[in-house]
């Protein structure tokens, strides 16, 4: 089987660093490529890091390169942009559709987007909107592999703090062993998981729109 090259967009976040462990240890993979806002430090030979300047497109698809599958793990809050949506935007919507457009241009074949439960374009809350319409905007440019990863709320240690979401996992993780039936899509999931389905979707290969909740991801792998 031949190996893959797979880049990375968002490899410094909860998913993203999880991901970027699992593409190196694994020998499908034999080029990871990251693109970043600051130099990333690491001895893997596997490993490529791209400085890029994600509002410059020439520099954004200069670092992309070429590649046969693109994860896109992105993604900020409404704290770290201090409420300004038009910021928020530029991040959450921009990079990945940007990313999209690149990858496809180059060849890539497989696009694979972290999301959230819940997203709909049509939605009236700001987040689930916004996460909608970047599903509906990667799903026009046309991948023959498109993998939408649509977890709850994320376990796992952040080297950031984040005061409230420490409280909410201790609740989230006694109300998700209640949810049941379609309730389960809710259930809280470590970032590890996700990062593996992500993985394992990556290496089938399977063809079409495919969205993944939490059953889907635990399934996967």
């Amino acid at each position: 089987m031949k190996k893959q090259t797979a880049v990375i967009v968002g490899a410094t976040g909860l998913i993203g660093s999880r991901l970027m462990e699992k593409l190196l240890s694994d020998a499908a993979f034999d080029v990871v490529r990251v693109l970043v806002r600051r130099p990333l430090a690491s001895q893997n030979p596997k490993l490529e890091v791209q400085v890029v300047d994600f509002n410059n497109l020439e520099d954004f698809a200069l670092k992309l390169g070429k590649g046969d599958c693109l994860f896109c793990c992105i993604g900020t809050t409404q704290k770290k942009m201090k409420g300004d949506k038009v910021a928020y935007r530029k991040i959450d919507f921009d990079i990945p559709v940007h990313a999209a457009q690149l990858a496809k241009a180059a060849g890539f074949t497989q696009y694979l987007l972290v999301s959230s439960v819940g997203a709909d374009a049509k939605a009236k809350g700001f987040y689930l909107k916004l996460k909608g319409e970047v599903e509906e905007a990667i799903t026009t440019i046309g991948f023959g592999s498109f993998h939408v990863f649509r977890p709850s709320f994320l376990l796992g240690v952040r080297n950031e703090v984040r005061l409230v979401e420490g409280i909410g996992k201790f609740v989230f993780k006694a109300v998700s062993a209640l949810l049941i039936g379609n309730w389960r899509k809710y259930k809280a999931i470590d970032a590890n998981d996700v990062a593996g389905a992500m993985v394992a979707a990556a290496k089938k290969g399977e063809q079409g729109v495919k969205v993944y909740y939490y059953d889907e991801m635990m399934g996967v792998y």
